[in-house]
Order: structure tokens, then sequence, then C-alpha cells
């Protein structure tokens, strides 16, 4: 009796297996479909429209705003290279992303991110510095900056190193940084719109905008390479 128990428990679970782990494997293609289609909606929907707002702003196409054209007045170089750099980086950084399998786009296209995140990185430390902000805010966009080109630069060591998973791990987190412009502005906006007190969120969100997304990358590398997976 007992070897027949046996068997069957065996047959059992040979049948059960095979059914539970497809099932598995389907939400796990579920789970990365749905969240490529949340980022592909929040690229269209908010990156690249800041972005082109932003590089309009940069090179004078759209007007800005009083304190913006005050601190453009003066850093007449510096203000204009940083918006369009950092715009170029912004609108440039999903093209890396979906490219990542063909190395003949990826690698000039990650080559020209990069330059747009060294003179984007580089003149926003002077223009955090010169800005009408508070202190907080201020030292809040200046870390944004080493922050950024230290994921670049630890980027750029790792694939010379020839460490892709650890390269494509900071590439993301860099580009998590970048798109603290999108959410600063979205929280400013909505501050705005719900009339909370401007200047403790306005500072709060020069931290906030670009700490959270990094933060969320970093303590998900896993699912992040999954999501990034072919």
């Amino acid at each position: 009796m007992a070897p027949a128990m046996t068997d069957a428990s065996m047959t059992d679970a040979t049948i059960t297996l095979p059914a539970i782990a497809p099932r598995h494997a389907r939400d796990g293609k579920l789970r990365r479909m749905l969240s490529r289609m949340a980022i592909f909606v929040i690229t269209i929907v908010l990156v690249v429209p800041v972005g082109l707002v932003a590089l309009g702003s940069g090179t004078g196409v759209i007007a800005l705003p009083y304190e913006m054209f005050e601190l453009a007045r003066r850093a007449p170089l510096l203000f204009p290279a940083h918006m369009i750099a950092s715009a170029l980086a912004l609108l440039l950084a999903p093209a890396v992303i979906l490219t990542r399998s063909r190395p003949e786009f990826h690698r000039p296209l990650g080559r020209l991110l990069g330059l747009f995140v060294v003179i984007g990185g580089l003149t926003a430390l002077p223009v955090a510095v010169m800005s009408h902000s508070t202190p907080l805010a201020r030292a809040g966009f200046f870390t944004q900056g080493l922050v950024w080109l230290y994921l670049l630069g630890a980027a750029y060591v790792a694939i010379r190193a020839s460490d892709i998973p650890r390269h494509a791990h900071l590439m993301t987190a860099m580009v998590a940084v970048t798109t603290g412009a999108v959410w600063f502005r979205v929280i400013t906006g909505t501050a705005i719109a719900l009339r909370l007190p401007f200047e403790p969120v306005y500072a709060a969100s020069a931290w906030l905008g670009w700490m959270l997304p990094l933060a969320l990358v970093l303590s998900n590398p896993r699912a992040f390479a999954r999501l990034l997976s072919r």
C-alpha cells in the first residue's frame, strides 16, 4: 500500500508542478508587459513634453518664468547649456534603453547621452549655486548634479571592465536621476494646484524629485533587470 501511495503522490506532483510553472511564467510576462506599458505612457505623457519645454526654454523659443529669466541673465552661457544638454539627455534616454539589444545603435547613442549628461551635470553645479532658490533647494539641485555625474562615471568604468549587468544597473539609476526634472515639475505643479505652501514644497521636490526614482531603482535591481530584459 505504501508504494502505491508514494506513486500516486509523485503522479500528482508531476501533474501539478508543470501546471504551476507556466502560470507563474505567464504572470511574470504580464507584469513586465504592464510595467513597460506604464513606462511608455509616462515617456509620452511626461518625459517628452518636459524635455521639449526645457529644450525650448534653453534655446529661447519658450519664454522663461521671471526667476529663471533672471538666472539666465546672470549665467548667459551656463544656464542655456544646462537646459539644452539636460533636455537632450532626458529625450535621448528612452532611445538608448530601447536599442540596448542593438549595439550598433546603442553604443553611439549611449556615448551621445553620456556627453549630454556631462555637460548638463557640470553646468548644474554653478547654476544651482547661482540660483535664487532657498539654500535647501540649491543643495538638492547641486547634489543631483553630483550624483548624476557619479553614476555616469561608474557606469563607464563598469562597461570598460566588461561588467554589463553592473553597467546596465548604473545606467538605469542614472536615467532615474535624469527623470528628476519630470517629477520635480509634477510635485511643484501639484502643489500649485492644491495651493500648498510653495517654497517648502519647492525645496523638498528639489530632493524628492530625483531621490525617489533613484531609490526605486536601487532597491529593486533584479526587477528592473527583468523589466529591461529582451
